[in-house]
């Protein structure tokens, strides 16, 4: 399974990169808004981090305006993902762009429809958002599996990114799921790491080693 940081802060992405496991990096308006830089500057510096995918939203609302944004963001490097979300006009944009070899994440899936949607218009990837069908009383995992069924019926290439991540057991069942991608927020990625018997069983070695004759 790929784990992508769902960020724009480039310290965090810095590090995650140290650590060795990081695939791809996610980012949206909301993420980037947060950032002091200028946004084109920001997105290049991210991928030139980021060893993999970086997706990188449009914000345009009809389909032409899609297209030329979409084709605009691909220049900015070469392992840019362009997000679309999923919508008729979006759909639109993914039937073209994607024919041109500009690879999709389609965003903001809240359905199993909407996903089947977007792999039959061209999706490289599609997100379902978990943790905000959990806010509301849904169980945004059973979405996850769903769409995973059914690719793996029909063989869509198109990969599954779990998104709006809340916590590491979001993580774990991403992965017994079988689904391609989980893309994690930095805090929770320092929590996977994280388990208080490993923090004890280091204490107590360090303890024991103090005491060997050297």
């Amino acid at each position: 399974m790929q784990i992508f940081l769902d960020t724009a802060d480039l310290d965090q992405i810095k590090e995650a990169a140290r650590w060795g496991i990081l695939d791809g990096a996610t980012t949206n308006p909301t993420l980037v808004s947060k950032e002091n830089l200028k946004f084109e500057d920001l997105i290049k510096k991210i991928c030139k981090i980021v060893p993999g995918p970086v997706s990188v939203e449009c914000v345009s609302t009809k389909s032409k305006d899609i297209i030329k944004e979409a084709r605009g963001l691909a220049k900015l490097a070469d392992n840019v993902v362009v997000k679309i979300p999923i919508c008729v006009e979006g759909l639109k944009a993914i039937k073209v762009v994607s024919g041109e070899g500009i690879k999709v994440n389609t965003t903001l899936i809240f359905s199993p429809n909407q996903a089947l949607l977007a792999a039959k218009a061209g999706a490289r990837f599609v997100s379902p958002f978990v943790g905000r069908l959990d806010d509301i009383s849904h169980q945004g995992m059973d979405l996850v599996d769903e769409i995973v069924t059914i690719f793996n019926n029909y063989g869509f290439e198109t990969e599954v990114i779990v998104a709006s991540i809340r916590h590491p057991l979001h993580v774990l069942e991403t992965a017994l799921m079988g689904a391609d991608i989980a893309t994690v927020p930095f805090a929770v990625l320092e929590k996977m790491v994280k388990h208080p018997l490993t923090d004890i069983g280091i204490e107590n070695f360090l303890k024991d080693w103090s005491k060997v004759k050297r």
